[in-house]
């Protein structure tokens, strides 16, 4: 049970990171290199980040629902590390 608590942590780690290159490559939307790489990760994030879109909207142009995605991703991936060093789970 260890095993699979940490392993889902760490998933969820690694889909943060994901979620930020995303984020991050949203801002250079003119390099090709760049589209390429956005264009693969927009379809394994954008599920999540639509989530907290529908309910969020855009503040000026800003959109804040990444960054409240990215807390309750470390929000559970920190329940789930925990979980996963608490003796006697």
């Amino acid at each position: 049970m260890q095993l699979l608590t940490a392993s889902l942590a760490q998933f969820l780690n690694i889909y943060m990171v994901l979620i930020i290159v995303r984020i991050l490559l949203s801002w250079f939307q003119t390099v090709d290199a760049m589209n390429q790489v956005a264009s693969f990760l927009s379809p394994i994030t954008d599920p999540y980040l639509n989530i907290f879109r529908s309910f969020i909207p855009p503040l000026g142009g800003l959109d804040l629902s990444p960054m409240l995605a990215i807390i309750v991703l470390q929000l559970v991936a920190g329940l789930f590390t925990s979980l996963a060093y608490t003796p006697g789970f």
